[in-house]
């Protein structure tokens, strides 16, 4: 009798041995899949699901932030060109106002000024704007139909001027203050000092905008980083244990990560270029429209050229890459937290 009673106890302790052997042959396979040294029949089996939900929202995010990002960057291209033609333009001009007085003959205070403009180096060209010019100027304001000799409407003399050497405008206020007292010589220079400001800000804040977004993909990679290492988290530590080496690890995590945020920025970057070339189109369409010439003044022909394209395809690049190097230094922290 005792040795019948013996026998089933005998079963039961080898039970749990069993089981646990089962489990430990099921996380073997599992770990052997993912060695790099190993090399079964089948596809590896890969750490991290190739397309599970979170990966593509994740690709999904990462193409919002290019997109938005590449957005930022051509606003910023747009507007430092168009400051940039605009300061130019206004660089090559003067312009002397001649006010009406009682008993000034404006007609011979014109000729006067132009004179005097034109003897200085670096003037092109002295151009009086005629009563009809300034009529057409005034248009917007008090309609058709003037007579700018009955109105005490300051007369004009565009100074067109040598970008490649500028002429001496405190002379010429000197010549002019003595010749003609009503005159006055605008360079334009406070009007250019405040251009360059405002394109100068306006970048900075654009550049701001872009790294913040920059910094926000960063996080949205380490979230999803971490998320992936916690659905893996025993197949990680099984193989580090083993004797997976951290950088063989991690290379599979920076595959994974790297393909996705190339697909994400490609993706984002692909939708800011067809935006820029429908912005262009439509501005090339709608050119005789009064929509379209306030745009054009103020931006420009909305094309970003080669330069906006090629800053276009660098941030697809540097989200990508960014997107790698994040994950990649994540999963090397979570490493040595497991070491320690």
């Amino acid at each position: 009798m005792n040795q019948h009673t013996a026998r089933p106890k005998a079963r039961a302790k080898s039970a749990p041995s069993a089981k646990w052997q089962l489990n430990l042959s099921a996380m073997a396979r599992t770990v052997i899949s993912v060695l790099p040294f190993a090399k079964p029949a089948r596809r590896q089996t890969p750490i991290v699901p190739p397309d599970n939900i979170a990966g593509r929202a994740m690709v999904l995010v990462i193409a919002i932030m290019t997109f938005l990002s590449c957005l930022t960057l051509g606003a910023v291209t747009l507007v430092r060109d168009t400051a940039s033609t605009w300061q130019t333009q206004i660089a090559r001009e003067a312009t002397i106002q001649i006010k009406p007085d009682e008993g000034l003959d404006i007609d011979a205070a014109l000729q006067t000024a132009r004179g005097i403009a034109g003897e200085f180096t670096g003037v092109l060209q002295a151009t009086i704007v005629d009563n009809e010019a300034t009529a057409r100027l005034l248009e917007p304001w008090l309609g058709t139909g003037l007579d700018i000799e009955e109105l005490p409407v300051p007369r004009l003399v565009i100074v067109t001027i040598d970008p490649r050497e500028k002429p001496d405008f405190e002379a010429m206020r000197a010549r002019l203050a003595e010749e003609v007292p009503s005159a006055n010589l605008d360079d334009h220079r406070t009007w250019v000092d405040r251009l360059v400001a405002m394109a100068r800000t306006t970048v900075t804040i654009g550049l701001s905008v872009l790294a913040l977004m920059l910094v926000a993909t960063a996080l949205t990679v380490i979230f999803a980083t971490r998320g992936a290492m916690s659905g893996n988290g025993h197949v990680i530590e099984v193989l580090h244990f083993v004797g997976a080496e951290a950088p063989y690890i991690a290379r599979q995590f920076r595959r994974h990560f790297l393909l996705a945020g190339m697909r994400g920025a490609a993706a984002g970057g692909i939708a800011a270029i067809i935006v820029f070339v429908l912005f262009s189109w439509w501005s090339a369409r709608n050119v005789a429209t009064p929509e379209a010439d306030q745009a054009s003044a103020l931006f420009g022909d909305f094309a970003i050229g080669l330069s906006g394209y090629m800053g276009v395809g660098l941030i697809v690049c540097v989200i990508a890459i960014l997107t790698a190097a994040t994950s990649h230094f994540t999963v090397i922290s979570f490493l040595k937290r497991i070491e320690t």
